[in-house]
């Protein structure tokens, strides 16, 4: 089992918060990416959006749960 990395932050008054710049690197986000924001009724999971929806099918086989919260927020975001 893969150790897990804790970083801290804090939300501002406007309820932003940053991104570690070790977590923005590792996980290639920048300006413009998305996250979704994964409430799974315990506790909440940011989870990068790929660029290419093609890229997000890599590994689907290997978990459903992060791919069934992204197919319900694609599903969410359709609607509006």
């Amino acid at each position: 089992m893969q150790a897990r990395k804790i970083e801290k932050t804090t939300v501002s008054r406007r309820c932003q918060t940053v991104l570690p710049a070790k977590i923005r690197k590792r996980y290639g986000i920048e300006e413009g990416s998305q996250l979704a924001w994964v409430d799974n009724g315990e506790r909440i999971e940011v989870v990068p959006l790929p660029r290419h929806p093609i890229e997000g099918l890599r590994g689907a086989g290997r978990g459903k749960g992060l791919l069934k919260a992204l197919m319900e927020y694609r599903a969410e975001e359709r609607k509006k």
